[in-house]
């Protein structure tokens, strides 16, 4: 069967954007959804390189299912993770964070605070999936564990995936209305059950992309990018990890991250003033207070070390 035709169901089942758009994206190899529904296995012109799932693009064909990438378009946000090498835009041109977490096993509070703090880097809303609520027990303690992200205001929506997936379905669909959406979350916490439930055959589906780039290994540990076929809207489903790294972030742009710092700002007795051992610093005394969580602010004060040591690198 020719690779046009092949993949022309999948093609078929991405609601067509006016402009051309990334659907998976591998070093030099990215896949390209163009204005007229085909896709294209594409390389980028030149040396240029840094192409992310759901970047927006202007390609020319130059095969039945091969193309070029000219250039990129400006993006609107990037969504990214560091270490202490390499920095990596996980997904480009996204509206909202969604988040799968479930009782049991227990989520980490703090990989979903690190992609929290991302999200809040760029003001994207955050929603956190609580699933597997028929399970009472851990849900309780998952609930209790949410409340602090609660506080800060974003939106917990508990659901249960094996048990009532039709209800969930029907409850979640219309908050992707007309977005693009990011997925995370660990394994063992129903994100694959989620992105099914949302896109039909997400499985075959992925296996089509790994197919157009001629390698299954090249979505294996990538973003992949799904239109809803059900509701206009787009899901870009993130490889599952483990760890979260924000080394990319500046001790600026990570004390404005934090939602609950915010109304703090500027209140300290010293103008540059770092939050961690000054006198007088508004953060701090709010944290004695109880107005912000100890372990948020442990998780700040670990963040803007590891960023001041990462400034003093050569």
């Amino acid at each position: 069967m020719r690779r046009d035709l092949q993949h022309a169901s999948l093609a078929q089942e991405l609601n067509k954007d006016p402009r051309a758009r990334v659907v998976a994206a591998h070093g030099r190899h990215d896949l390209v959804l163009m204005p007229n529904g085909q896709l294209l296995n594409c390389v980028t012109r030149g040396r240029k390189g840094g192409i992310a799932c759901g970047d927006f693009v202007n390609a020319t064909q130059t095969g039945d299912a091969s193309g070029v990438i000219d250039s990129i378009a400006k993006r609107s946000t990037e969504f990214m993770r560091s270490d202490g090498l390499r920095t990596k835009v996980l997904a480009a041109n996204i509206d909202q964070v969604w988040g799968v977490v479930a009782g049991t096993p227990p989520f980490s509070d703090e990989l979903v605070s690190r992609a929290a703090i991302e999200a809040e880097r760029q003001s994207l809303p955050v929603t956190l999936i609580l699933n597997k609520a028929d399970l009472k027990g851990p849900t309780d303690i998952a609930r209790q564990r949410l409340a602090p992200f609660a506080k800060l205001g974003y939106r917990i929506e508990e659901v249960s995936l094996k048990t009532e997936p039709e209800r969930a379905k029907e409850r979640l669909l219309p908050m992707l209305a007309d977005r693009t959406t990011l997925l995370f979350g660990e394994s063992g916490m129903g994100k694959s059950s989620l992105l099914n439930l949302l896109v039909p055959n997400a499985n075959a589906r992925t296996r089509d992309i790994s197919l157009a780039l001629n390698s299954g290994r090249h979505t294996t540990t990538d973003a992949r990018l799904y239109n809803l076929t059900d509701q206009a809207g787009v899901m870009i489903d993130t490889p599952g990890f483990q760890e979260f790294g924000l080394n990319h972030l500046s001790a600026g742009q990570i004390e404005r991250a934090f939602a609950e710092m915010k109304p703090f700002l500027g209140q300290c007795r010293f103008y540059n003033c770092t939050h961690l051992v000054e006198p007088g610093c508004a953060i701090r005394e709010a944290v004695t207070k109880g107005e912000i969580s100890a372990a948020r602010y442990q998780l700040f004060c670990d963040l803007t070390r590891q960023s001041m040591r990462s400034a003093h690198l050569p």
